[in-house]
């Protein structure tokens, strides 16, 4: 008799399973299971119906306590749009070994590497003096280093200290710096071990010749880096917006932006795409990216991997690893928007 292969329902959007797997990849997922795609208004539809065979989610779309009971063989759902969303029964999942898993992991390195860039880029006044070039209004040797400083040896400061943080972490360590961390989720043991000190949040901002803001947006820490933050803040020094704009008060960022206290940098933004008229395009101080800093394919494709990855271990009775699993304490203090685009 013929083995029946293990059922994978797709529904990755903003993803797709081209973007997310090479081709060998994709190959490998097609000869091992039967796979079945939902997109736009049939995802609904193509969920419904396979429920009851399931065994794996590609995709994290809405389930609510009376799909999860129909979906009796279901290991696990592989969230590949990175944000886990409030979608679904969690409690159950938890409870019913549904192992929810998130690919995020994915964009530590490439954002942190245009992370490191930004910082460089404000420490050394790159784009504005490379605006001035072109205008005729460059400043020649010692006279157009006014405000420059050295990454090395600086004073740097991290707000959270996931994956991200400790990508750029590894990043810095040829600049010797000196790195104080505030995270809240963390034991200030982990930190040190790390080799980061424990710090308080106003320690951080007082402190710091640079700032790389890496935390994820909390029911906690919505909008909590406010005018009082940014004007303790040390004057001239540098703040870097990874993670996501909703842990920010943009308004107030602008303001110590455009007030000469610090120079910023930032790939997100509290409206995308942001309007063409909005005021942060027209600061000269600070250095915008279009929420491209991880985007880019060799990502999507790592993406993939890790899929196939886990779902062999999970094939195998063993416990996934190469993905992030859902916590139950924290996936529903979670509050990032999801994405809408690749």
């Amino acid at each position: 008799m013929t083995e029946i292969r293990p059922l994978v329902v797709s529904i990755p959007e903003p993803r797709t399973l081209d973007l997310i797997l090479r081709p060998g990849d994709l190959l490998e997922l097609r000869a091992k299971y039967r796979v079945v795609e939902g997109a736009g208004a049939s995802s609904a539809a193509v969920l419904e119906a396979n429920l009851p065979e399931a065994r794996y989610i590609i995709g994290q779309p809405p389930l609510n306590r009376e799909q999860l009971e129909r979906a009796g063989k279901l290991m696990a759902v592989f969230n590949v749009e990175t944000n886990l969303l409030d979608n679904m029964d969690y409690s159950y999942c938890f409870a019913h070994g549904i192992h929810v898993l998130t690919t995020g992991r994915v964009f530590a390195q490439p954002v942190a590497e245009i992370g490191l860039g930004m910082a460089l880029a404000l420490e050394r006044n790159i784009c504005c003096a490379d605006r001035a070039f072109r205008a005729g209004k460059e400043l020649w040797g010692g006279e157009g280093n006014g405000e420059a400083r050295l990454m090395q040896g600086a004073e740097i400061g991290f707000i959270g200290f996931g994956d991200l943080g400790r990508a750029l972490h590894r990043l810095l360590a040829g600049f010797r710096p000196r790195i104080r961390v505030s995270d809240p989720w963390l034991p200030p043991s982990l930190l040190t071990e790390m080799g980061v000190e424990p710090a308080t949040l106003e320690t951080v901002l007082s402190k710091s010749d640079v700032i790389f803001v890496v935390a994820s947006v909390t029911s906690d820490n919505g909008g909590f880096l406010g005018a009082a933050e940014f004007a303790s803040m040390r004057r001239g020094s540098s703040f870097v917006l990874l993670s996501r704009a909703g842990v920010v008060d943009f308004d107030a960022l602008m303001a110590a932006v455009r007030n000469g206290h610090i120079r910023a940098a930032s790939d997100v933004y509290p409206q995308e795409p942001l309007p063409l008229d909005h005021p942060v395009r027209s600061l000269g101080n600070f250095i915008l990216s279009a929420h491209r800093a991880g985007a880019l394919d060799v990502a999507f494709k790592q993406m993939g991997r890790m899929v196939l990855d886990d779902m062999n271990l999970l094939d195998r009775g063993l416990p996934p690893l190469a993905c992030k699993r859902a916590e139950r304490e924290t996936v529903g203090r979670m509050r990032s928007k999801p994405v809408t685009r690749n």
